[in-house]
């Protein structure tokens, strides 16, 4: 089967769709966004995480619990945190992964979209707030500080972007719901237990509207980017050009 070429066409006229996923690629690195976006080489696929995905759920089903009642979720108020789950009539739109919540900016002609995990609405200022639900199992303590949480921390700048250019006051405090897997019980007896912990983070989102000018200009060209030297699948793709023919 012949692979799919030119996903983006220079000077098309409907909005390219970019997931908030796709912009970090771009970040991390400019060629194997160019190969994946432009001329439809995909990335290998990475592996399902079925256990982070039901602890998700779960976390969903029971803020939603709060949201419905209008009240704050015990977690809020063990961290003094004065916000309730925000009711809105996309929460649901917002929280699906092939629509989220979506923009289209017009200098770029993107449409750009990621799905949140949670919004709450902070009850003094009224401002949305962006909640990210994570979950691990380690035996230290969770935290957001290593090299590569970079990235969920711009995954919650990037969905405050969204929110605002969805006419929302956004605040720029998010949240991180750390879940993690308890590795110091005697026995499994079929559950896991968590360590919940919520993370604060105050970041900004200016840094948004000139990457998507990058990516705009990168995907115009004809060019294909130079490998990343931090890229690993670059490096795989070097060496095995490089390594001696049998």
């Amino acid at each position: 089967m012949p692979r799919k070429r030119n996903l983006y066409e220079p000077g098309a006229e409907k909005p390219f769709r970019l997931s908030r996923s796709k912009v970090d690629s771009f970040i991390k690195c400019k060629r194997c966004f160019y190969l994946d976006r432009r001329l439809g080489v995909s990335q290998p696929s990475g592996f399902p995480f079925n256990l982070n995905s039901a602890v998700d759920q779960l976390l969903k089903s029971e803020f939603d619990h709060y949201r419905d009642i209008s009240q704050p979720h015990p977690l809020m108020t063990e961290h003094g945190i004065d916000a309730v789950p925000l009711q809105h009539e996309k929460m649901g739109e917002w929280r699906e992964n092939f629509t989220g919540v979506a923009y289209t900016d017009p200098t770029t002609n993107f449409t750009l979209f990621g799905a949140v995990d949670d919004l709450w609405r902070d009850n003094k200022s009224g401002d949305t707030i962006v909640v990210d639900y994570k979950a691990t199992s380690k035996s230290g303590e969770v935290t957001i500080d290593a090299d590569w949480q970079i990235a969920y921390k711009r995954q919650m700048e990037f969905y405050q972007w969204l929110l605002r250019n969805n006419g929302l006051s956004v605040s720029d405090t998010g949240y991180f719901v750390y879940c993690n897997g308890r590795r110091d019980l005697e026995r499994f007896d079929g559950k896991l237990e968590f360590n919940i912990k919520v993370i604060p983070y105050t970041g900004s989102d200016e840094w948004v509207e000139g990457t998507l000018r990058e990516i705009f200009e990168t995907l115009e060209s004809d060019e294909i980017p130079p490998s990343d030297p931090n890229c690993d699948l670059c490096k795989y793709t070097e060496e095995t050009a490089a390594a001696p023919k049998s």
